[in-house]
């Protein structure tokens, strides 16, 4: 047995499991009124940013379920007192995220038409709107991972025909509606769409349509 000491478990690299589950614990805090959208916001950036648990921590642990969220162990690596108060400036924590991100905070955000989409990215939706089109979208490589997260907000997300899509997430009294695979989509070498994230109270859609016919 190989004995592992809080602070190996503290430098850990997170997963996008950790990820979703620290964000949950601020979706609850929100809907409490715990934390104000403002607040929500930027420790929802954070997390995006987090690279170890050492990172995630501060950003929740003054929230209840935290320590559940966590690793035990990485969570008690930490002096007690070290998160940050309402308040506090979060930026410090955003250092080096490379993920690009769509984020809609009671408001809209849109990308259609042609729009070059990364090989990873974020669309958050708090009490907002986001919807992406990639029918018409360019991507540089043959499958794009999207972490969708939709709290108290809608997420809409088209994709043409010959797309495969895969839906890793999970909802908390919210909702996660994917299509089934057309004969396009289902053969060998088709593109995918990886989709991770959460729905809470909120509502994640994802839609197969043809593309438009351009008028000559």
């Amino acid at each position: 047995m190989v004995y592992q000491n809080p602070g190996d478990a503290a430098a850990m690299r997170i997963s996008d499991a950790d990820r979703d589950r620290a964000a949950s614990v601020l979706g609850n805090a929100l809907a409490e009124g715990r934390l104000t959208a403002e607040e929500h916001a930027a420790r929802l950036d954070a997390i995006f940013a987090a690279k170890t648990h050492a990172d995630i921590v501060p950003v929740v642990r003054d929230l209840p379920g935290a320590a559940a969220a966590l690793e035990p162990a990485a969570y008690a690596a930490l002096e007690p007192g070290a998160g940050p108060g309402p308040g506090a400036q979060l930026t410090h924590f955003a250092r080096g995220g490379q993920r690009a991100r769509v984020v809609a905070v009671f408001s809209g955000a849109t990308r259609k038409g042609r729009w070059a989409v990364p090989t990873e990215m974020d669309a958050v939706s708090v009490f907002g709107d986001t919807e992406l089109d990639l029918r018409q979208a360019t991507m540089s490589q043959q499958s794009v991972s999207m972490r969708v997260i939709a709290l108290f907000g809608s997420a809409r997300i088209t994709v043409p025909p010959e797309m495969h899509v895969i839906d890793e997430g999970w909802a908390v009294f919210g909702g996660r509606e994917m299509p089934p695979d057309s004969d396009e989509s289902a053969a060998p070498g088709a593109p995918v769409l990886r989709v991770t994230g959460v729905s809470i109270f909120g509502m994640v859609t994802i839609r197969r349509e043809q593309r438009a016919i351009s008028a000559r």
